[in-house]
């Protein structure tokens, strides 16, 4: 049964045409998911984009006897550059970090040092929700804002300092533990994107880029897919949310 406080949401205001976009995820397909219909827009509003990958999501399988994960890392990549071509993002700029997946909130500082650079002069940084539960997802969410933070007290608009980006957040593990009316998630803060049809389809193309993740890599039990069917359902509604 769908969840009648999604009409309720005020709408999503997008950034201007030209305006610069830097897009941080955890692992290759966390942006895609929770927000692929926003970037599919974004890219047709012609705003500049930065993908910031903080790992390459090689332990998605961690007791896989089928694959390693360094292979599984450069499977990943592969899948999240077929995404962003879907998504109209091929020509998009793309940060990889290389941090140690499953492994991020050691490495939370060296983030904040790594990303912040790249949010001068953007207008938004679209992280992922520091509440998601996932720790990989949290500690990335909780970098993204203290980049933000970092740039909010260095800023001096008089000396002709760039302001710094509005923070926004998306949610993708919340929906393993939360339905739509969970009060656990930030409502308040909540807001839309009512996707047109041609986003949805762009997104749903990018979200089957990622193979690794949607199948079973093997018939052995740590060759399992995760993301399940359960969870998907979130991510192909007609809209997407962010909390700002």
């Amino acid at each position: 049964m769908e969840w009648e406080g999604w009409q309720r949401l005020p709408l999503l205001s997008p950034p201007g045409a030209g305006e610069r976009v830097v897009v941080l995820s955890a692992h290759p397909d966390d942006d895609v998911l929770a927000a692929g219909g926003l970037l599919a827009r974004l890219a047709e509003r012609g705003c500049e984009l930065l993908f910031v990958c903080a790992t390459d999501g090689e332990h998605s399988h961690p007791s896989s006897p089928t694959i390693e994960p360094a292979d599984l890392a450069e499977r990943r990549i592969r899948e999240l550059d077929a995404a962003l071509r879907a998504l109209g993002h091929a020509g998009s700029e793309r940060l990889l970090l290389h941090l140690p997946d499953a492994a991020l909130t050691t490495h939370e500082g060296e983030l904040v040092q790594r990303l912040a650079p790249h949010l001068v002069g953007a207008a938004v940084l679209l992280a992922p929700w520091s509440g998601d539960g996932h720790p990989d997802h949290d500690a990335a969410g909780r970098a993204g804002r203290r980049a933000v933070d970092r740039l909010t007290e260095l800023a001096h608009p008089e000396k002709g300092a760039s302001n710094p980006p509005a923070l926004w957040e998306y949610a993708v593990w919340a929906w393993h533990w939360a339905s739509p009316a969970d009060r656990r998630l930030p409502w308040v803060r909540a807001r839309m994107v009512r996707l047109h049809p041609r986003e949805r389809v762009a997104k749903a193309a990018a979200v089957a880029c990622f193979a690794s993740q949607l199948y079973p890599l093997s018939a052995d039990p740590s060759d399992q897919a995760v993301l399940s069917p359960h969870v998907m359902a979130h991510f192909t509604r007609p809209h997407e949310t962010v909390f700002v």
